[in-house]
């Protein structure tokens, strides 16, 4: 576990939009204790799982165990399949997705 700073996205001018945006973030995400992700920071392909880009997005994270926290309060409203991805991940070691910045800082002092 590491000892670093949590990243919020939005503070911290990342965005995930592309493919390409995924490394990116990762590299700037090296150290820190954990990233914080809304819906905003997320393109939306993510929310539509058969572009695959959700898959990827979640697997690189989980490759490079860089822990994420994801907030979205209603995962159902991106539809039955999203709320289940989410539901899923509700005690995943390296990708949350939780409610609030609140839960997800909670998370990350917990697990590390």
């Amino acid at each position: 576990m590491t000892t670093g700073k949590i990243i919020i996205a939005t503070d911290s001018s990342i965005s995930i939009q592309s493919r390409n945006d995924i490394t990116d973030a990762i590299g700037k995400c090296f150290g820190a204790k954990g990233l914080i992700l809304t819906d905003a920071d997320l393109s939306e392909d993510f929310f539509d799982l058969s572009s695959g880009f959700a898959g990827e997005l979640l697997q690189k994270f989980v490759n490079y165990q860089i822990r994420v926290a994801i907030i979205l309060p209603d995962p159902s409203i991106y539809g039955k399949r999203f709320a289940e991805l989410a539901y899923e991940h509700s005690t995943h070691p390296i990708v949350r997705f939780v409610d609030s910045v609140e839960s997800a800082k909670t998370w990350f002092d917990k697990s590390g």
